[in-house]
């Protein structure tokens, strides 16, 4: 039996697929978040490794038995000194199995447009895109920094929903369902309480400021209009990072297909349709997305170690 595994990464979680050459599924499961600048490298890895084992013998597949791996991380790409470290350790980890490391946006595209030509933006806890053209080249864009960018993701709307409780609170914007889903939220009778909870439960940690855009899409829902502004801003922000993918590729006037992938997109409502209008400009065609993106690792990982076998 041909057997592949595929492993998507995330901020907050990482999702892991054992699967055959005739794509079933063998076993899947999730673990902890594969974010390197969050944790370690060390750790990553070591979390992966284990999972991986588990997985393994959940299928009673030797590691020899398994003809490769594509791994999905966030952040690799991104600094030559991380990447060769990340190589070098996965080189001893998985000295058994034939594996290739690529950024989580890749698996995003390959699971949402099935590994064919195209844009995948990604908007989870960060956000960023990837696309191929006919030409097989590819190109990403976005995803820079948590700190100054990942701009329309659940991480920048989550600090933006915090800023505009202060403001609905404060008077600087009408007050609407927003001030009152945050302060049934958090149980808390003046407003000045949450200042504590942010900077101490919230704030030093990445994946709960991300879940803090879930308050925002509540209370986009009961009409809070500074919410719905919020999703607006949130969906210009997605169609320039497709655009920056659009223009590297040459794709603009030329019609493609794009998708999506990510947590943001729960509230697809919110963004989906200004950010298909955007994007039907350059002559895009939004499309489903196929499938997850661990799914898509594990078709990367096939169609790169099938024909090794």
């Amino acid at each position: 039996m041909k057997v592949f595994i595929g492993i998507d990464g995330g901020g907050t979680k990482t999702a892991y697929i054992v699967g055959n050459d005739k794509n079933e599924i063998l076993f899947q499961t999730e673990g902890k978040g594969s974010s390197y600048r969050e944790s370690s490298i060390n750790e990553v890895l070591e979390n992966i490794r284990k999972t991986v084992d588990f997985c393994l013998k959940e299928c009673q597949i030797e590691p020899k038995d398994c003809l490769g791996m594509v791994i999905g991380l966030p952040c690799y790409g991104e600094s030559e000194k991380e990447d060769n470290e990340i190589d070098r350790k996965m080189k001893l980890i998985f000295n058994d199995i034939k594996y290739r490391v690529v950024n989580d946006v890749e698996v995003g595209w390959a699971g949402s447009l099935n590994l064919s030509d195209g844009v995948n933006i990604v908007a989870g806890t960060g956000s960023i895109a990837f696309g191929r053209n006919s030409d097989k080249k590819t190109a990403r864009s976005g995803g820079w920094s948590t700190f100054f960018s990942d701009e329309g993701s659940c991480y920048w709307l989550g600090r933006r929903t915090m800023e505009y409780f202060g403001k609905e609170a404060d008077g600087r914007l009408t007050k609407g369902p927003l001030y009152d889903v945050i302060m049934n939220h958090f149980n808390i009778k003046n407003e000045f309480e949450f200042i504590d909870i942010a900077e101490n439960e919230i704030i030093p940690y990445r994946d709960k400021v991300a879940e803090v855009q879930k308050l925002l899409f509540e209370s986009a829902k009961k009409g809070d209009k500074n919410a719905i502004s919020l999703y607006d801003e949130a969906s210009y922000e997605l169609y320039l990072i497709i655009k920056g993918v659009v223009k590297q590729l040459k794709l603009k006037g030329k019609k493609f297909n794009w998708s999506y992938s990510g947590g943001l997109f729960y509230a697809k409502e919110f963004v989906l349709p200004k950010l298909e209008q955007k994007v039907s400009k350059l002559g895009g065609k939004l499309v489903e997305p196929a499938t997850t993106p661990v799914m898509g690792a594990f078709l990367l990982a096939k169609e790169e170690f099938y024909e090794m076998d």
